[in-house]
C-alpha cells in the first residue's frame, strides 16, 4: 500500500503546488505520439537535463526555473545576468540524475520538458515522472532535423510563438545553407571525423547517435563504427588508429592540451597531420554537451573548418549575432578571443 499512498501524496501535491494546475487546459501531441493536457497558461517549466535547459534558455528564459546543474564559473560571463543566479534544482535524464519527484514539485513547475532522443526508456521516464507528480511532462525531439518544429510546438505551449519562429527560422537557414553548398564539396576532399569526448579523448559517439549527427550533417564522415554497438562509447586508442581519422574535432580543453605530447596518440593520422581542433564550449558547446540548440553555431563553424573554399562566413560575426539571438548577450571581442582561441593549432 505504501507506493499507493505516496503516488497519491505526490499527485495531491502537485495539484496544490503547481500555480494554475486547476485551470484552463489543452491537450497536445509529443515527439512520441503521448497525448499530454497542459495548461492553457504555464508561467513556470522545469528542465529535465541540460539539452532542455538550452531549449528554454533560449526560448523563455523568464520561465526556466532552475538550471539541472550549477554552471561552470567560466560559463557566468557568457549567460545573460538575470538567469546566472536561477538554482541548481536537479536533473531527470542520463546517467547523473539527481532530482526526486518531491524536490521536482518544490520548485513548483506547471510543465516538465525534455529535448533530445526520443527512444523507449525516455519515454517510459515521462510517463513513470508524469504519474509521481501529477505534472504534464512533453518530450521534444532534438535531432537537428526535428528542431525547428520541437521550437514552434513549445513556443506555442508557452505563449512565445513568435520568437519560436525566429529561432526556428534560424535554423532552417543553416540547414538551407548547407544544402546548397554541400553538394561542391567531392567525397575525396570531406574530412574522416574522429569526435574526442573525455579528459583523455577516448570516449566517443558512434555514427548514427544524436550526439554525432553534426559531423555527419555537415558533410563528414564519423569513423567511429563498432558492430552491433551504439551511443556514446569508451574505445582505445588503438581503436582510433585503426579508424585513422584525418582530423579530430576535441570536446575537452585538457585533451586537446596533452594530445600533441601524449605519446598513445602519435600513431593517429590526424595528430601526426596536427589537425586537432578544440570545439568552443562557453557557456554551452559548440559540437555537442548537450545536444541541445547550441548545436546550431557549430554547423556555422565546421563547414568553414573543413571546406574553407567552399564555407567563407565570418565566424566572429555569426558568433555575435547567434549569441544575441539565443543567449541574450552581446560578445566582447575579448570573449570572442576566449571563445575561439584554441580552435586550432
Amino acid at each position: 500500500m505504501r507506493p499507493l499512498i505516496t503516488r497519491w501524496l505526490l499527485t495531491l501535491a502537485a495539484l496544490v503546488l503547481a500555480p494554475g494546475a486547476q485551470g484552463e487546459e489543452h491537450t497536445i501531441t509529443d515527439a512520441t505520439g503521448r497525448t499530454v493536457t497542459v495548461p492553457a497558461t504555464i508561467q513556470r517549466v522545469f528542465a529535465a537535463g541540460p539539452t532542455a535547459s538550452v531549449l528554454l534558455y533560449a526560448l523563455a528564459p523568464d520561465k526556466l526555473v532552475g538550471w539541472p546543474r550549477p554552471l561552470d564559473p567560466a560559463a557566468l560571463a557568457f549567460i545573460a545576468p538575470p538567469y546566472r543566479e536561477l538554482p541548481a534544482v536537479g536533473r531527470l535524464t542520463g546517467r547523473d540524475n539527481s532530482v526526486s519527484a518531491e524536490a521536482v514539485l518544490k520548485v513548483r513547475p506547471e510543465l516538465i520538458v525534455d529535448f533530445g532522443s526520443v527512444y523507449s526508456p525516455y519515454i517510459a521516464l515521462a510517463e513513470r515522472t508524469q504519474q509521481q507528480t501529477g505534472l504534464p511532462y512533453v518530450l521534444l525531439d532534438g535531432a537537428l532535423d526535428k528542431t525547428p518544429a520541437s521550437l514552434r510546438l513549445l513556443g506555442g505551449l508557452l505563449g512565445v510563438s513568435e520568437r519560436a519562429g525566429q529561432l526556428a527560422r534560424y535554423a532552417e537557414q543553416t540547414y538551407q545553407e548547407l544544402d546548397s553548398l554541400l553538394p561542391k564539396i567531392p567525397p575525396e576532399q570531406r574530412p574522416k571525423v574522429y569526435l574526442a569526448d573525455g579528459p583523455e579523448g577516448l570516449e566517443t559517439n558512434l555514427r548514427g547517435a544524436i550526439g554525432s549527427e553534426i559531423i555527419e550533417r555537415v558533410g563528414a564522415v564519423n569513423v567511429a563504427v563498432i558492430p552491433d554497438r551504439q551511443g556514446h562509447v569508451g574505445v582505445a586508442v588503438e581503436q582510433v588508429a585503426a579508424w585513422n581519422p584525418d582530423t579530430i574535432i576535441a570536446l575537452d580543453g585538457g585533451f586537446f592540451n596533452k594530445v600533441w605530447n601524449d605519446p598513445r596518440w602519435q600513431a593517429v593520422a590526424a595528430v601526426k597531420a596536427r589537425r586537432v581542433y578544440l570545439s568552443p564550449g562557453l557557456p554551452f558547446g559548440w559540437v555537442d554537451h548537450p545536444t541541445s540548440l547550441n548545436r546550431l553555431l557549430g554547423l556555422k563553424w565546421l563547414p568553414q573548418l573543413f571546406y574553407p573554399d567552399v564555407f567563407k562566413g565570418d565566424i566572429r560575426t555569426q558568433a555575435r549575432e547567434f549569441y544575441q539571438l539565443f543567449y541574450h548577450i552581446e560578445l566582447s571581442d575579448a570573449q570572442l578571443d576566449t571563445l575561439l582561441a584554441n580552435t586550432r593549432r
